[in-house]
């Protein structure tokens, strides 16, 4: 069954017009909507982003996370198949797994051993049927106990291309309703049917609300301002032959990019984050190897919404998975990959390439830091509204870079879902 309570929020925020362009800074910082937020996009009608069938390779493999503040594991029974089961005992609610990673034949919660099968089952009860002591038995569960009511709580499972998926919500619509067929497309792109290897991964806390990574990611306006690497060596910059595609609900998006000459132009050496002196110690960080998949583009990121971003940037490709902490407050875990039919020599050059990326990357750095000061900024002044204005007031796909389209989008989607 889906477990979706009823709950009663409050009043709506206060929107300057009928449009998104301009959000109140009250969606950063209330935490009664930031519970809502919860509700109504972690927890029912959507499906969240848990893993890679490559991190549970063998039969009992296991890998604790979450979906948006609740603790579900994602583990591979006996049969091959894969189940995801919320972390909370059906006993006393304790959350028993406290390992990141590991191999179980069953699941024992250590306050007072229930025991539980891979696929969520309660199969054993310590003293279920009493003591028996002198003669007489004592204690034991009532006669009406019945194991099969007290299982863990199952989350519905979806697996495409290695990527695994799940929702509290048992009636949600498939996985490839979900995506739509624009953005369907640019998974499967990534996610070919070629097999996943795990090349490591990246966490790290950053103080701001959940929604400032979504909007990062969705917002082409700043990687040629604010990141000096993308702008000086070209990867990433205004000029780039592009695209921005969004999923006919515009709660998804594609930002799909062709890498530019590094070097000089007119409207990138008008910024400052260009630096035409700049050079790199070891020049292997740019040694860049068109792969047959790309079709042409040399980075894809794309933005699943509410809990994931798939990144391909040039030869590096993970995940980024979005964790929400509180309204001012998300972790934000990188899984890095390659296929296991690499040579050794690409893995070297994915993982060189990864440290653009993770919390001290040459790139990403920059991000974690904006978003923080960001919410700073948010929490002093909850009754003011950013501006989404680049490019104009409404919202579509486009072929340019020049525009906060995405963002817009974004919210057109999470006003009628929160006001609905």
């Amino acid at each position: 069954m889906s477990e979706c309570p009823v709950t009663v929020f409050p009043p709506r925020i206060q929107w300057e017009s009928d449009g998104t362009s301009r959000i109140p800074f009250q969606a950063y910082t209330d935490e009664a909507i930031y519970k809502k937020e919860l509700d109504r996009f972690f927890y029912r009608n959507h499906w969240c982003y848990v893993g890679l069938e490559a991190e549970i390779p063998n039969a009992g493999d296991f890998k604790r996370t979450v979906v948006g503040e609740r603790s579900v594991i994602m583990v591979r029974d006996k049969d091959g198949s894969i189940h995801v089961v919320e972390n909370v005992c059906a006993h006393r609610g304790m959350a028993f797994c406290r390992e990141r990673h590991g191999n179980r034949e069953s699941f024992t919660c250590p306050y007072h051993q229930w025991n539980y099968t891979l696929s969520g089952d309660l199969q054993g009860v310590p003293f279920r049927r009493g003591v028996k002591q002198d003669g007489k038995v004592h204690g034991g569960m009532p006669a009406d106990f019945k194991p099969t009511d007290h299982g863990l709580t199952k989350l519905k499972v979806a697996t495409r291309g290695g990527v695994v998926f799940a929702s509290f919500d048992h009636e949600v619509e498939s996985l490839e309703d979900f995506l739509g067929p624009v953005i369907l497309g640019y998974f499967d792109r990534l996610f070919n049917g070629r097999k996943l290897k795990i090349l490591g991964y990246n966490r790290q806390r950053i103080p701001g609300n959940w929604k400032l990574m979504q909007e990062n990611i969705k917002d082409p306006y700043h990687p040629g301002l604010l990141h000096t690497w993308f702008v000086t060596f070209g990867l990433w910059r205004a000029d780039n032959k592009s695209q921005l595609l969004m999923d006919e609900r515009h709660r998804h998006a594609a930002m799909v990019s062709t890498r530019g000459a590094a070097g000089k132009a007119e409207q990138v050496t008008q910024v400052s984050s260009f630096k035409d002196s700049m050079q790199l110690h070891d020049a292997r960080f740019l040694d860049i190897v068109q792969e047959p998949w790309w079709g042409g583009p040399t980075a894809v990121m794309t933005t699943i919404f509410p809990s994931v971003i798939f990144q391909q940037q040039v030869n590096s490709v993970s995940t980024r998975h979005i964790q929400p902490d509180g309204h001012g407050a998300f972790d934000f875990v990188w899984t890095h990959f390659g296929f296991e039919d690499d040579t050794e020599e690409m893995t070297q050059r994915r993982l060189r390439q990864a440290n653009l990326f993770g919390p001290a990357g040459f790139v990403s750095a920059d991000d974690g830091e904006v978003i923080e000061w960001s919410q700073e900024g948010f929490e002093t002044k909850p009754f003011h509204r950013t501006v989404a204005e680049l490019g104009g007031r409404e919202v579509g796909d486009t072929d340019h870079m020049v525009t906060e389209t995405l963002i817009r989008g974004m919210y057109e989607y999470w006003r009628k879902a929160m006001e609905a």
